[in-house]
């Protein structure tokens, strides 16, 4: 972690897996310039500008980043890009005269960021997978159990377990499919100079070859360029790829928050996985706080704002080009991703290891579901003859008695009261009255659905292309 005496991002050590950090660090990024910079002379080479001893030895001193040596260079120059080119220059002593020819800074560093840009998509997408698959197994495990469905976080009518959880993952993959269209999109700046007209390359190779000098590029990067360009890429396409970031970590957050919801004494439905040794509270030694959901909360509140700078570098990025954009890209494209991954990685330890109290989601089932089948013995008396109004009024008024003996903790007795009256068995049995009371029998065709949406998921993750 380095120097414990002063601040350090805790992005650094606390926030986000090694790997994402590995993409966003110095060492990467200057690897990237460097085969940036390779490639750059290998056609070069091709249109007789670069000899091929050059381009060796750049492909030999390739790998030798040297952060030190660079800080070190740029603390004079104020340069750090300049300064890494130097510090290639220095090592690569028969080809690094020709570094970067024709080239501006950001036809390296733009080109660089949109590679590291797909470097993250690929490692969300591939934990995205991963999560839906555990929501999948989750969905068919659970998908006939009957829960108590809320609206306004009001007792509603019954669900099952499968069917709520089948939500979280469609939200998931939509998202999914969202940033799976981002990273199709991708493209780099391309070579295109100074303001982005190819006018220093044109000068070295003419204009009839620059078709194909980017084409040649593009494929030894295996990275698309957007055929426009200023000095540097649409500041558009950071908006598109971080609001795709935004929309998965809301998703999360919904899932997240529903969990503190009913992991709370009053639902007590759900709880996270709690290690033997974990302590909930510093003062209170019963506390099991939902710290995992709370900390995907948190850290998705920080996501849902990056959008908003991302908008701003976009539109602001005036005529050709302003700098105004530079210094806090380098924090929001990485936090982006970094937030994004531990959200994700916290999500599936948690979804992975959810506990689920069937007790308690009888207990709520048999508090609150006889009141949601009033609306089924209305309709069902209704059709064998009876006044709706009249009914209604009966029904209304053994619904509150009911709910007047809920309140003092007593046992739900509305399907028993409703099943004995004799006004009802005028028109329907007493076995039928109790049928339609019965949960089991008002969950529609949510198992089914549930079911089927988790074999479509794997379907769909099945035929997902190369990413």
């Amino acid at each position: 972690m380095g120097n414990y005496e002063v601040y350090q991002s805790p992005f650094s050590w606390r926030y986000g897996s090694m790997e994402m950090r590995r993409i966003w660090g110095e060492y990467n990024k200057r690897h990237l310039w460097r085969q940036l910079w390779v490639a750059l002379a290998e056609v070069q080479e091709h249109f007789g500008l670069v000899s091929t001893e050059k381009v060796a030895d750049l492909h030999a001193h390739m790998d030798s980043v040297n952060v030190d040596r660079a800080l070190e260079i740029e603390s004079e120059i104020q340069h750090d890009l300049m300064a890494e080119l130097k510090t290639f220059a220095e090592q690569a002593k028969i080809g690094g005269a020709i570094l970067h020819l024709g080239a501006t800074s950001m036809d390296i560093e733009d080109n660089a960021e949109v590679l590291r840009i797909r470097q993250s998509l690929n490692l969300v997408l591939d934990k995205l997978v991963s999560l839906l698959l555990i929501f999948a197994e989750k969905i068919e495990t659970w998908a006939d159990l009957p829960l108590m469905a809320f609206t306004h976080l009001q007792p509603a009518e019954p669900s099952t377990l499968g069917y709520r959880l089948a939500q979280y993952a469609q939200d998931l993959l939509m998202d999914w499919q969202d940033l799976l269209q981002v990273k199709r999109n991708l493209c780099g700046k391309g070579f295109k100079g100074a303001v982005g007209t190819s006018a220093s390359y044109a000068e070295l190779i003419g204009v009839e070859n620059l078709i194909l000098f980017e084409h040649m590029l593009s494929e030894r990067l295996g990275l698309s360029f957007f055929s426009i360009a200023t000095q540097v890429y649409t500041r558009k396409q950071d908006y598109s790829v971080i609001s795709g970031l935004a929309g998965l970590g809301g998703s999360l957050y919904k899932f997240a928050f529903d969990v503190r919801i009913l992991q709370s004494p009053s639902f007590g439905e759900w709880n996270e996985p709690f290690g033997k040794k974990q302590v909930g509270s510093s003062a209170m030694p019963f506390k099991r706080n939902p710290i995992n959901a709370e900390k995907i909360n948190s850290l998705g509140r920080a996501l849902a704002q990056m959008p908003r700078l991302a908008w701003d570098n976009a539109a602001h990025s005036l005529l050709e080009r302003t700098l105004d954009d530079s210094a806090n890209r380098r924090t929001l494209l990485p936090e982006s991703f970094l937030i994004c991954d531990e959200i994700l990685s916290v999500a599936t330890k948690l979804v992975k290891g959810l506990q689920i109290s069937e007790s308690a989601i009888r207990r709520n089932l048999a508090m609150y579901a006889p009141f949601a089948a009033t609306e089924r013995v209305l309709m069902a008396l209704c059709k064998q003859g009876a006044d709706r109004q009249e009914i209604h009024e009966r029904l209304r008024i053994h619904a509150l008695k009911a709910w007047d003996g809920v309140q003092r903790g007593k046992t739900n007795p509305l399907d028993k009261s409703i099943s004995k009256d004799l006004e009802f068995q005028r028109y329907l049995s007493e076995t039928a009255l109790q049928n339609l009371m019965d949960v089991n029998n008002h969950l529609g065709d949510a198992p089914q659905r549930a079911r089927e949406f988790a074999a479509a998921l794997r379907r769909e993750i099945e035929i997902r292309p190369e990413i």
